[in-house]
């Protein structure tokens, strides 16, 4: 029998057990904290997952986990560190000097 994979079952010949593997890398990324773009990104270099296939997944598994993945997307997030980048942005645009 023969794959045109490398990596896993064929989606042609065991489309539950490709999608099953899919799923697993999906939630392996998870753990490794990338958002949907990465995780699309890495399983096309690295396991020659096409992208839609990877999205149309990752979009089934947002879906059944609704609850999960608002949580995952507020803990992955860039948050401001409480106003300090504010209160301690650049020093070098002030002009304080009045005695020249």
């Amino acid at each position: 029998m023969h794959h045109s994979h490398h990596f896993g079952p064929c989606l042609h010949c065991h489309p539950q057990s490709y999608i099953r593997m899919v799923q697993h890398l999906i939630e392996r990324c998870l753990l490794l904290h990338m958002n949907r773009d990465q995780c699309i990104k890495v399983l096309a270099e690295h396991a020659r997952i096409r992208p839609l296939v990877t999205l149309t997944v990752w979009r089934e598994l947002q879906k059944e986990n609704r609850h999960f993945f608002q949580a995952y997307f507020h803990s992955i997030s860039p948050r401001p560190l409480m106003g300090s980048c504010i209160q301690r942005g650049p020093r070098f645009g002030r002009r304080k000097q009045h005695w020249k």
